[in-house]
């Protein structure tokens, strides 16, 4: 028998990324995974679709469908069009049109102001959220990694998401030492998408720019030997052209923004406490979000730190791993949120 009452007032948790929002349903698991895309009709601001199936539309609409990116750089750009896409992506959590979360624990960059919390507070309040709970990102992540942040020892993660790099030290719960970068995979992208228009007179999309980097782009040389045949129009002619890239050619296209990563890994490092540096030598570098992927990041950021870096399991879902913990484990871990509880305004 349908109980209507089986999802209400559940926790949950949000990792409300440039590249990806993903929400973790208490008891259930990563429930949701769906780009942060939303398919907009200028004409009547009318919400078409979101996630998957807006991302589908990229470069392939009419003149009066937009296809916007409601974050960016890890910030909420457009907040009534976040708002409206997170609650279209929580009703896949209940299956129906309420949405009534008793606590939400959302994990945020840290580097935000307070006014950008704020305004992370009030989208998801808004969307359906009871109390909302921010985690700064490195510390989800850390946690998602299981990594012994409670334990007065480094733990040095660099979580190099869609729109932005977080480098942070954590120690006994809390950050001692971060730095947040605007260059991340969306920048990667970009990156590759101008060397092909310098290089080959070829105009490419931003989902073909996106698949050359996840199949062929590496960051040191050598290795294997990638090609892709890639599509796009003729700055010239304005006729479709086919150009065989290969994996150096996207390796000099990222070079420049990887080496500006790699060097505030350093940065952090030299700026820490000394008996924290000491610590790396033992603890190591752990490597998070989806740009860790890329051809031997692990390896380039070991050989110009000289400490053991490592990539996390499953990377691209280690910092919505450590906000579930949080959601899952609320009473043990609440000492690790940044703000205190904030009651969703009710109107008598």
């Amino acid at each position: 028998m349908f109980n209507p009452f089986k999802f209400f007032g559940k926790d949950i948790g949000i990792d409300l990324g440039t590249s990806n929002i993903l929400v973790y349903a208490k008891g259930r698991g990563i429930v949701v995974n769906e780009p942060s895309i939303a398919a907009v009709n200028s004409k009547s601001g009318q919400i078409l679709s979101v996630g998957e199936e807006a991302k589908k539309m990229l470069g392939r609409t009419p003149l009066h469908i937009d296809v916007i990116h409601p974050l960016k750089s890890g910030v909420i750009s457009d907040f009534e069009m976040t708002q409206e896409m997170l609650k279209i992506l929580l009703r896949k959590v209940t299956n129906s049109n309420l949405l009534n979360f008793q606590k939400v624990v959302i994990g945020i960059p840290s580097n935000l102001t307070e006014v950008e919390r704020k305004s992370v507070e009030d989208v998801v309040i808004g969307a359906g959220g009871g109390h909302a709970h921010l985690i700064e990102e490195p510390i989800a992540a850390a946690l998602g990694a299981n990594l012994p942040i409670e334990d007065p020892t480094s733990n040095l993660i660099v979580d190099i998401g869609g729109g932005l790099t977080e480098i942070a030290i954590i120690s006994m719960g809390g950050i001692v030492i971060s730095k947040s970068l605007k260059i991340a995979g969306d920048e990667l992208n970009q990156e590759i998408s101008k060397f092909i228009k310098d290089e080959f007179k070829l105009i490419i999309g931003e989902a073909t720019a996106e698949d050359i980097k996840i199949n062929i782009a590496g960051v040191i040389a050598g290795g294997e030997k990638l090609e892709m045949n890639v599509r796009g129009r003729d700055i010239s002619s304005g006729l479709p052209r086919e150009v065989i890239i290969r994996g150096t050619h996207a390796r000099s296209a990222i070079l420049k923004p990887i080496k500006i990563i790699v060097e505030s890994v350093r940065e952090i490092i030299e700026s820490a406490p000394p008996e924290l540096v000491g610590d790396m030598l033992k603890q190591g570098i752990y490597i998070s979000g989806g740009s860790a992927l890329l051809r031997g990041m692990a390896e380039l950021i070991e050989k110009e730190t000289s400490i053991s870096t490592f990539v996390v399991d499953e990377p691209l879902t280690c910092a919505i791993r450590g906000i579930g913990s949080v959601v899952e484990n609320y009473e043990k871990l609440s000492y690790i949120l940044d703000n205190p509880l904030r009651q969703k305004d009710i109107t008598l």
